[in-house]
């Protein structure tokens, strides 16, 4: 597989500012290095390293997708002008249906009245039960991939969930949690609650849609958020956006399944 060193770039970039449309200039299976040093890599089509995590994968999207798995309706990203917005909320509808699903650990939100760290409610769903182990499933078979192309960040992270996270709190050997992020185009921001030296893992599933592209201001790299790609990225080291989502055809969309590490979970 290439490398790609990855270079800082001038630019203006604020957190919350929303991530405008930018074509991808990452497309094609990668190493990603710093001064030398892999820091994650992408992959166009994951077919080509795992044949059970696209059958994984796949199961996963479609329980998503389906009435079994419990969902958070979400509004993030462009969704239209005021007037759109008030007009969507008149008539109980989304420009564009946006929705969230977490596993695994879930911090602590004092301010929500919720002091202490709990495990998904999704868990304890009975008709989830297949999105959950699809998902687990996913998680390990990605998790595998990273040890094979970058044993070294493999190694690195085992050592920091070591270190940071208690056995009841993981996801997988490396994580934490899960995301299945659906239509969202989040506006620039950094994983901030990640544990540092640690990467994400996303997995896009997309049909009948464009954009939806992840771009990191800091090295000008836009990564292509094709169906079946997988994009392994200290999420917790720079500002990142998601490009706007735009379904081609109805009922079009974009799917990424995230797992991420929490350093939330140390002293619990």
């Amino acid at each position: 597989m290439k490398k790609i060193e990855l270079t800082l770039h001038e630019h203006n970039t604020k957190i919350g500012d929303a991530c405008p449309y930018i074509e991808p200039n990452i497309t094609e299976d990668c190493i990603l290095t710093e001064n030398g040093k892999s820091i994650g890599f992408f992959i166009k089509d994951i077919n080509n390293y795992s044949k059970k995590l696209v059958d994984y994968i796949a199961i996963a999207n479609k329980e998503f997708n389906s009435k079994n798995v419990p969902k958070t309706e979400m509004s993030r990203g462009p969704q239209g002008s005021k007037k759109d917005k008030l007009e969507r909320k008149k008539n109980n509808i989304n420009i564009v249906t946006q929705m969230s699903t977490i596993l695994g650990g879930v911090p602590p939100k004092p301010h929500m009245r919720r002091p202490y760290a709990s495990i998904s409610s999704v868990h304890n769903e009975p008709k989830a039960k297949t999105f959950v182990k699809a998902m687990l499933l996913s998680c390990k078979e990605a998790e595998s991939i990273i040890k094979d192309l970058t044993p070294e960040i493999y190694n690195e992270q085992i050592k920091l969930i070591e270190e940071n996270v208690p056995k009841k709190w993981r996801f997988g050997k490396l994580f934490t949690s899960s995301i299945s992020n659906y239509n969202i185009s989040a506006p620039f921001h950094r994983d901030t609650g990640n544990v540092q030296g640690c990467v994400n893992v996303i997995i896009t599933k997309k049909q009948n849609a464009k954009g939806g592209n992840l771009h990191v201001p800091d090295y000008n790299a836009t990564f292509d958020s094709c169906d079946n790609s997988m994009l392994v990225y200290p999420a917790w080291k720079n500002v990142h956006g998601v490009t706007p989502i735009e379904p081609t055809f109805e009922g079009g969309y974009r799917n990424s399944l995230v797992f991420y590490p929490l350093k939330a979970f140390k002293n619990f």
